[in-house]
Protein backbone atom coordinates (compact mmCIF):
# COMPACT_ATOMS: atom_id res chain seq x y z
CA UNK A 1 0.00 0.00 0.00
CA UNK A 2 1.40 3.29 -0.88
CA UNK A 3 1.29 6.32 1.32
CA UNK A 4 -1.00 8.03 -1.02
CA UNK A 5 -3.68 5.16 -0.60
CA UNK A 6 -3.80 5.44 3.46
CA UNK A 7 -7.01 6.81 4.51
CA UNK A 8 -5.25 8.30 7.38
CA UNK A 9 -2.89 10.49 5.13
CA UNK A 10 -5.91 11.55 2.53
CA UNK A 11 -8.27 12.69 5.33
CA UNK A 12 -5.69 14.89 7.12
CA UNK A 13 -4.83 16.20 3.31
CA UNK A 14 -8.65 17.05 2.86
CA UNK A 15 -8.65 19.32 6.42
CA UNK A 16 -7.05 22.14 4.37
CA UNK A 17 -6.06 21.22 0.69
CA UNK A 18 -8.20 23.11 -2.13
CA UNK A 19 -10.13 25.10 1.30
CA UNK A 20 -9.86 26.80 4.52
CA UNK A 21 -8.09 24.74 7.22
CA UNK A 22 -11.25 25.12 10.02
CA UNK A 23 -8.46 24.73 13.35
CA UNK A 24 -11.80 25.73 15.31
CA UNK A 25 -13.74 22.57 14.08
CA UNK A 26 -13.83 20.09 16.76
CA UNK A 27 -14.53 16.98 14.95
CA UNK A 28 -11.46 17.16 12.84
CA UNK A 29 -9.31 14.95 14.79
CA UNK A 30 -11.97 12.44 15.21
CA UNK A 31 -11.97 12.19 11.33
CA UNK A 32 -8.18 12.18 11.10
CA UNK A 33 -7.84 9.43 14.16
CA UNK A 34 -10.35 7.20 12.85
CA UNK A 35 -8.79 6.09 9.95
CA UNK A 36 -6.40 5.05 11.75
CA UNK A 37 -8.35 1.83 12.41
CA UNK A 38 -9.26 1.53 8.58
CA UNK A 39 -6.21 1.11 7.68
CA UNK A 40 -4.62 -1.44 10.36
CA UNK A 41 -8.26 -3.87 8.78
CA UNK A 42 -6.63 -2.55 5.18
CA UNK A 43 -3.33 -3.24 5.14
CA UNK A 44 -4.23 -6.86 6.93
CA UNK A 45 -1.04 -7.75 8.83
CA UNK A 46 -3.25 -9.22 11.76
CA UNK A 47 -5.46 -11.79 10.52
CA UNK A 48 -6.78 -12.32 14.33
CA UNK A 49 -7.41 -8.35 14.14
CA UNK A 50 -9.53 -8.27 10.82
CA UNK A 51 -11.48 -11.37 12.53
CA UNK A 52 -12.77 -9.08 15.38
CA UNK A 53 -13.59 -6.35 13.69
CA UNK A 54 -15.74 -8.42 11.09
CA UNK A 55 -17.05 -10.16 13.96
CA UNK A 56 -17.81 -6.03 15.16
CA UNK A 57 -16.34 -7.65 18.36
CA UNK A 58 -13.74 -4.89 18.28
CA UNK A 59 -15.14 -1.10 17.55
CA UNK A 60 -14.62 2.64 16.87
CA UNK A 61 -15.50 4.43 19.73
CA UNK A 62 -17.87 6.96 18.53
CA UNK A 63 -17.89 9.11 21.90
CA UNK A 64 -14.07 8.05 23.04
CA UNK A 65 -14.40 7.42 26.55
CA UNK A 66 -15.11 3.89 28.43
CA UNK A 67 -18.50 2.95 29.39
CA UNK A 68 -18.40 3.95 33.03
CA UNK A 69 -14.92 5.37 32.76
CA UNK A 70 -15.43 9.48 32.45
CA UNK A 71 -11.75 10.69 31.01
CA UNK A 72 -10.49 13.41 29.03
CA UNK A 73 -11.73 12.04 25.01
CA UNK A 74 -9.58 11.55 22.65
CA UNK A 75 -9.49 12.11 19.01
CA UNK A 76 -10.02 8.12 18.69
CA UNK A 77 -10.29 5.46 20.46
CA UNK A 78 -10.57 1.50 19.72
CA UNK A 79 -11.44 -1.76 21.95
CA UNK A 80 -13.94 -4.50 22.79
CA UNK A 81 -17.57 -3.97 22.13
CA UNK A 82 -19.55 -3.15 25.42
CA UNK A 83 -21.96 -6.58 25.94
CA UNK A 84 -25.05 -6.84 24.47
CA UNK A 85 -24.31 -3.47 22.77
CA UNK A 86 -25.28 -3.18 19.31
CA UNK A 87 -22.53 -2.33 16.60
CA UNK A 88 -23.38 0.81 14.01
CA UNK A 89 -21.85 -0.13 10.43
CA UNK A 90 -21.37 3.27 8.32
CA UNK A 91 -21.71 3.06 4.93
CA UNK A 92 -17.64 2.93 3.14
CA UNK A 93 -16.24 1.70 6.61
CA UNK A 94 -14.36 -1.43 7.58
CA UNK A 95 -14.81 -0.63 11.01
CA UNK A 96 -17.98 -0.61 12.89
CA UNK A 97 -18.96 2.38 15.67
CA UNK A 98 -19.74 1.70 19.26
CA UNK A 99 -19.52 1.84 23.14
CA UNK A 100 -15.92 0.13 23.80
CA UNK A 101 -15.65 -1.66 27.78
CA UNK A 102 -11.63 -1.09 27.07
CA UNK A 103 -9.52 0.51 25.43
CA UNK A 104 -6.65 -0.98 23.30
CA UNK A 105 -5.65 1.45 21.17
CA UNK A 106 -5.98 5.61 21.43
CA UNK A 107 -5.12 8.27 19.43
CA UNK A 108 -4.84 11.86 19.86
CA UNK A 109 -4.49 14.64 16.53
CA UNK A 110 -2.68 17.68 17.09
CA UNK A 111 -2.38 20.19 13.76
CA UNK A 112 0.00 23.41 14.49
CA UNK A 113 -0.39 25.41 11.59
CA UNK A 114 0.67 29.02 12.91
CA UNK A 115 2.10 30.31 16.31
CA UNK A 116 3.65 27.56 16.72
CA UNK A 117 6.36 28.02 19.23
CA UNK A 118 3.85 29.27 21.64
CA UNK A 119 1.65 26.36 21.19
CA UNK A 120 4.23 23.58 21.11
CA UNK A 121 4.79 23.07 24.41
CA UNK A 122 1.06 23.02 25.71
CA UNK A 123 0.44 20.65 22.31
CA UNK A 124 3.02 18.01 24.12
CA UNK A 125 1.91 18.55 27.55
CA UNK A 126 -1.90 17.71 25.75
CA UNK A 127 -0.63 14.74 24.48
CA UNK A 128 1.31 13.39 27.37
CA UNK A 129 -1.97 13.51 29.52
CA UNK A 130 -4.02 12.10 26.85
CA UNK A 131 -1.88 9.04 27.39
CA UNK A 132 -2.76 8.94 31.37
CA UNK A 133 -6.26 9.05 30.43
CA UNK A 134 -6.05 6.61 27.94
CA UNK A 135 -4.70 4.35 30.65
CA UNK A 136 -6.74 5.07 33.13
CA UNK A 137 -8.60 2.08 32.67
CA UNK A 138 -7.65 -1.70 32.60
CA UNK A 139 -4.45 -3.47 29.99
CA UNK A 140 -2.07 -1.59 28.01
CA UNK A 141 -3.46 0.81 26.01
CA UNK A 142 -1.56 1.43 22.36
CA UNK A 143 -1.03 5.24 22.43
CA UNK A 144 -0.74 6.84 19.21
CA UNK A 145 -0.37 10.76 18.45
CA UNK A 146 -0.31 13.00 14.96
CA UNK A 147 1.16 16.08 14.90
CA UNK A 148 1.04 17.84 11.56
CA UNK A 149 3.62 20.82 11.17
CA UNK A 150 3.26 23.82 9.19
CA UNK A 151 6.15 24.43 6.47
CA UNK A 152 3.85 26.87 4.30
CA UNK A 153 5.64 29.92 3.20
CA UNK A 154 3.03 32.02 3.94
CA UNK A 155 -0.55 31.14 5.54
CA UNK A 156 -3.86 32.62 6.43
CA UNK A 157 -5.88 31.37 9.10
CA UNK A 158 -9.93 32.08 9.62
CA UNK A 159 -12.18 32.63 12.64
CA UNK A 160 -15.39 32.85 11.20
CA UNK A 161 -15.21 35.09 8.31
CA UNK A 162 -12.23 37.20 9.03
CA UNK A 163 -8.64 36.49 7.62
CA UNK A 164 -5.82 36.75 9.39
CA UNK A 165 -2.58 36.24 6.98
CA UNK A 166 1.11 35.99 8.52
CA UNK A 167 3.21 38.59 7.66
CA UNK A 168 6.67 37.34 8.88
CA UNK A 169 6.88 40.09 11.83
CA UNK A 170 4.41 40.26 13.95
CA UNK A 171 2.65 37.04 12.67
CA UNK A 172 5.54 34.94 11.48
CA UNK A 173 5.54 32.90 8.49
CA UNK A 174 5.07 29.20 9.93
CA UNK A 175 8.35 28.55 7.86
CA UNK A 176 10.06 30.68 10.57
CA UNK A 177 8.57 28.25 13.17
CA UNK A 178 8.36 25.22 11.65
CA UNK A 179 12.14 23.66 12.26
CA UNK A 180 12.32 24.72 15.90
CA UNK A 181 8.55 23.43 16.56
CA UNK A 182 10.13 19.95 15.25
CA UNK A 183 12.91 19.87 17.15
CA UNK A 184 10.98 20.68 20.35
CA UNK A 185 8.64 18.16 19.47
CA UNK A 186 11.49 15.63 18.99
CA UNK A 187 13.00 16.33 22.11
CA UNK A 188 9.70 15.75 24.15
CA UNK A 189 9.20 12.73 22.83
CA UNK A 190 9.11 9.79 24.07
CA UNK A 191 9.30 11.05 27.96
CA UNK A 192 5.61 9.64 28.36
CA UNK A 193 4.01 9.53 25.24
CA UNK A 194 5.25 5.47 25.12
CA UNK A 195 4.24 2.23 26.19
CA UNK A 196 7.67 1.16 27.19
CA UNK A 197 11.00 2.88 26.79
CA UNK A 198 11.61 0.48 24.29
CA UNK A 199 8.91 1.80 21.67
CA UNK A 200 9.47 5.72 21.09
CA UNK A 201 6.91 8.09 19.18
CA UNK A 202 7.64 8.37 15.49
CA UNK A 203 6.76 11.07 12.93
CA UNK A 204 4.03 9.42 10.65
CA UNK A 205 4.88 12.07 7.82
CA UNK A 206 6.17 15.80 7.58
CA UNK A 207 2.96 18.04 7.08
CA UNK A 208 2.81 20.60 4.33
CA UNK A 209 -0.43 22.34 4.79
CA UNK A 210 -0.48 25.30 2.25
CA UNK A 211 -1.13 29.17 3.18
CA UNK A 212 -3.94 29.57 0.57
CA UNK A 213 -5.80 26.11 -0.24
CA UNK A 214 -3.75 25.60 -2.92
CA UNK A 215 -1.90 22.09 -2.98
CA UNK A 216 0.53 21.75 -0.28
CA UNK A 217 4.29 21.06 -1.81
Amino acid sequence: MSQEKYGLLRTFRGLFEGKPYLHRKSNLGDLVASQLYEDLIAINKSAKLVERVQRHERVVNVRNVMIGKPARRGDGTFGELVPAAVAVIEKGMLVARGPIATIEIGAETKILAKAMIKQIDRVMSDLINQVTQFKRGSGNPICVAFVGINFAEQYVSFEGRKRWPTDGKKYKHPIQEAVQAEQRRMIKRGQRLTNSKSYDSEPLTRSHIPSNGSTSR
